[in-house]
């Protein structure tokens, strides 16, 4: 029989305390207990899919006389779409402090909750006004979601699965981006549905499905991480005991004892000042590396995706019933990318695969705005070169979720999430729809191109970036990459696979 892990010694109060937790979370094999927390967290990704792609998709059928609402497409598409965004910067910067503050769990519930009513409220729509609004109150759920699962999500994966699991959860976006397409199909089908009636349902359906979520993420446990910084030491090391066991029984085996500790300083909470002076001071390259990692992601999928359907129905003469079926296509793409490509960032390497991802993307994408430029290209064939773009995008788009959660202290995490994503999506993901919208829907073949360009160079650029200033991170414990801030003078011994 194997020796017990070494347990946490942890005061009822504040204060100084040694503990094995962290590697004995990464000494985990996978198990049930795992594809609980991935099935918990990792499904909302469904959720948000499922509704951007739908209001994409829908946009030419709320402009339409009999729809119940008085806006036009390009509002849907332009000013909906920048509020969206707008309202999930907001929300991951309100809610990742909060994560940070007050624990993964409580977070990760609440900004569910705001974004299945939120959602709910966008289907009752009477006019534009409520539609702008409750499209900035789901994008605020949304982006409170970001910051919370995927701090969440690296402190209870092992080291050795963090990589792929992380991609393969913020790809999973594209499932529902999948199922969005197809059921707007059958929305705007005005033989099943009146026009005023489908769209609606479809706000519904993710209410729906959204409860179903809120309802297995019930069992998912707090970060045992944030639980023995903030004073909570003795419930962390319930709770991976707890998981040892079952684990234990699954395998039919014991488990390898733990090999390191790390002592810190117990607190409740930290500062703006200090998470600000840790993320640009003590980690001003990383820093640079995260903010142009989402910069660069947020350009090309807005070059791409923000009107797309009025790409496919102004050149190509798609109806706006069968945009779906294209943007299926390329939401699959988009899935398998980071589900083919997942383990090279866990093997290869972090440096190698997400210069290689965003700077082949960009270089496939000004390939794809030449062949568009020379008239080269049908609907097909454009959704085909738009597959492989994204193929390689969707794998470097969700590692940058990945590499902000996993560089900087685990004090800073869900607000470093927030951070990095707000200013990057708000750069590239509030002026994206508002410049997007008008190049690709003006009918001008040199505009789209200029779209399609403007992604390009900017996902090419963050490559570059990430050839230099990537941190290789595979493999390693969180506490190795980035040390947390309340580590005492004596530091870790923790030791890294």
């Amino acid at each position: 029989m194997t020796p017990p892990a070494p347990p946490a010694s942890v005061p009822a109060s504040m204060g100084t305390i040694t503990t094995s937790v962290p590697s004995r979370l990464d000494r985990l094999p996978w198990s049930r207990w795992h594809w609980m927390i991935v099935i918990g967290l990792g499904t909302v990704w469904i959720l948000d899919g499922l509704e951007v792609t739908t209001v994409g998709n829908i946009a030419s059928r709320l402009s339409e006389d009999g729809s119940g609402l008085s806006i036009s497409s390009a509002q849907v598409t332009g000013v909906a779409a920048a509020l969206y965004v707008a309202g999930a910067c907001a929300g991951a910067l309100f809610f990742g402090w909060l994560t940070d503050r007050y624990g993964r769990k409580k977070l990760f519930m609440v900004t569910l909750v705001v974004y299945l009513a939120a959602t709910a409220m966008t289907a009752l729509s009477f006019d534009a006004w409520w539609f702008f609004t409750f499209r900035f109150l789901t994008g605020f759920g949304i982006g409170g979601e970001y910051a919370a699962i995927n701090s969440a999500i690296d402190e209870l994966i092992p080291a050795k699965f963090r990589g792929r699991v992380d991609l393969i959860i913020n790809g999973s976006y594209w499932l529902g981006a999948v199922g969005g397409a197809l059921l707007s199909i059958v929305m705007l089908n005005t033989d099943i549905f009146p026009k005023d009636v489908g769209w609606r349902l479809t706000f519904a359906l993710g209410v729906v499905l959204g409860l179903v979520v809120l309802l297995v993420r019930r069992h998912v446990p707090e970060s045992p991480r944030w639980q023995f910084i903030h004073g909570r030491g003795e419930d962390a090391d319930e709770l991976v005991s707890s998981v040892e066991r079952d684990i234990e029984r699954e395998k039919g085996r014991p488990l390898p004892r733990a090999e390191g500790e790390i002592t810190i300083e117990q607190r409740k909470s930290i500062g703006f000042g200090l998470i600000a002076q840790t993320v640009f001071r003590r980690y001003p390259k990383r820093a640079v590396l995260g903010l142009s990692l989402f910069i660069g992601q947020a350009f090309l999928y807005n070059a791409i995706t923000f009107g797309f359907g009025a790409i496919l129905t102004t050149f190509y003469d798609v109806p706006s019933g069968g945009t779906g079926y294209y943007f299926a296509v390329i939401a699959a793409g988009n899935f398998v990318g980071p589900l083919l490509l997942g383990k090279l960032f866990d093997t290869v390497g972090r440096k190698v695969m997400i210069s290689s991802t965003y700077l082949l993307s960009g270089v496939l994408l000004f390939g794809t705005a030449w062949l568009f430029g020379q008239g080269s290209l049908n609907a097909a064939t454009l959704t085909a070169c738009w597959c492989v773009v994204l193929f390689f995008a969707s794998a470097g788009a969700s590692s940058a979720y990945l590499t902000v959660s996993e560089i900087f202290p685990m004090e800073t995490r869900a607000m470093a999430i927030a951070f990095f994503y707000a200013l990057g999506t708000a750069a590239g993901g509030i002026s994206g729809p508002l410049v997007f919208a008008d190049l690709t829907s003006s009918g001008v073949v040199g505009d789209t191109v200029l779209a399609f360009q403007i992604g390009a160079a900017l996902m090419c650029a963050a490559g570059l970036v990430a050839a230099i200033l990537a941190v290789k991170a595979e493999g390693r414990s969180l506490e190795d990459i980035a040390a947390p801030l309340s580590t005492t003078s004596s530091g870790t011994s923790q030791k890294t696979a």
